[in-house]
């Protein structure tokens, strides 16, 4: 039973070096989050709800698969005469089961995870990024009437889309929180929603993007020591209070009426500290929370940015490893559309997770320099695997995928060696000469 067999061994295994790997996707969990949505159920079914958590996790782990046979390699089916699942009966379950209690395991599960894996800090904050990335959905009558299209003034996008927002801590790539929305919904709006799952003592790196001064004034006052960096917006007027150093200067900032319309408890003012700095001769201007220069150093505030491309990683590693360059999702309604994709949150968050233990398994590795896509293939295997080996020899299995840690170990990143461009497409053709150069 791949998954749901093999994490509830892992559960009940309590090996010291072990011990992060007990707290995972445990049954009570999931049933607790059931009860609490209202779609725990007293009858049993051969689909009962809590397994068909699993097999929306396993939509994004088994991606070549349909939906149906998704199930079967899973097996979370309760004994009965037929070894399958009828496609309509996966569907009718899925449907029942919605997207509330999947986001409520998104959430538990994220918050004890956090807590199990040990996050390096910077000057007393953990670090975490801030950035949006655009789901495709089939096009269908629902999701068409639901999600919107990106478009301009001759065409539209061909699909409905889904507009998405989630907040990463940078060093183990695990999610915080996530919204999402229609694709005419913005980052800024979505992001508002993020504000009261944010840690405290904690420092968020934004994307220009995200340069609105209401949404920061908000991020930065909802809780204890909750700092945000962020490039200054181009042409932004500011007024300079005081010099704090070299390249590093006090400022005011104020808001417009449109703003302080919008952001209700915005103030007239902003205060922030703006840093100046030069990246490979390009000058970068960098805006932040953390005015203390005693406290937090300039030049170690500007090289920090860098970080923020970790969530562009993450990204990356869901696109392109987890659903293998296929960019339509599966579902074909709104409510599924939202299922699929907090079980898709759910199983990066599970596979990262894993690999935390794996890269601390190690003495100088950190979370992030563990390579994604060798490693879940491989943590993936064995977990599948785990259900059919004898319970005396799971510690072995268990050490084994952390011994294998250092395979997957990724080498030191290389700078860029060509400048960043689009390339034309290699044709399987000859390009005909254009008739200005034969004219010549």
């Amino acid at each position: 039973m791949f998954l749901r067999q093999a994490l509830d061994r892992i559960h009940q295994f309590s090996a010291d070096q072990l011990n992060g790997l007990s707290d995972l996707l445990c049954p009570e969990l999931i049933n607790q989050c059931l009860e609490d949505t209202g779609v725990a159920t007293l009858r049993k079914r051969r689909l009962p709800m809590e397994l068909m958590v699993w097999s929306v996790v396993g939509m994004s782990l088994y991606r070549h698969l349909s939906m149906s046979k998704v199930v079967s390699q899973l097996d979370i089916l309760l004994p009965g005469k037929k070894p399958f699942v009828a496609p309509s009966a996966v569907i009718h379950a899925r449907k029942k089961l919605g997207h509330e209690p999947v986001e409520a395991v998104f959430n538990q599960t994220q918050q004890l995870w956090h807590e199990k894996t040990p996050h390096p800090d910077w000057y007393g904050l953990t670090l975490h990024a801030v950035d949006g990335v655009v789901w495709r959905t089939p096009d269908t009558a629902d999701n068409d009437k639901a999600f919107s299209r990106t478009g301009n003034q001759t065409t539209t996008s061909d699909y409905p889309q889904v507009r998405m927002v989630c907040h990463m801590e940078l060093t183990s790539h695990l999610l915080n929180s996530a919204a999402f929305d229609s694709v005419s919904v913005s980052e800024v709006d979505l992001t508002a929603q993020l504000i009261d799952k944010a840690p405290d003592n904690s420092l968020t790196l934004f994307d220009k993007g995200f340069y609105a001064l209401g949404l920061l004034h908000r991020w930065q006052s909802q809780g204890k020591e909750r700092h945000w960096l962020i490039p200054l917006r181009k042409g932004a007027q500011y007024k300079a209070l005081r010099k704090l150093g070299r390249g590093d200067e006090l400022i005011e900032l104020s808001l417009t009426a449109q703003a302080k319309k919008k952001w209700a408890d915005a103030p007239d003012t902003l205060e922030a500290r703006l840093i100046t700095t030069k990246v490979k001769g390009k000058e970068v201007q960098l805006l932040t929370s953390m005015t203390d220069p005693k406290r937090y150093i300039g030049a170690d505030i500007a090289e920090l940015y860098s970080h923020r491309w970790e969530i562009e990683l993450g990204y990356r590693e869901m696109k392109q490893y987890m659903l293998q360059n296929s960019l339509t999702l599966r579902s074909k309604t709104p409510a599924l559309v939202k299922q699929e994709l907090w079980g898709m949150l759910l199983a990066y968050n599970l596979l990262r997770f894993m690999m935390c233990q794996m890269a601390y398994s190690l003495d100088t590795v950190m979370p992030y320099q563990i390579g994604f896509k060798q490693a879940s293939i491989f943590l993936v295997s064995q977990l599948q695997m785990l259900p059919a080996v004898a319970p005396g020899r799971y510690p072995e299995v268990l050490r084994y995928i952390l011994d294998m840690a250092e395979s997957f170990v990724l080498p030191e990143r290389r700078e860029r060696t060509y400048p960043r461009a689009v390339k034309k497409r290699p044709s399987r053709y000859a390009t005909r000469p254009s008739r200005k150069r034969n004219s010549a």
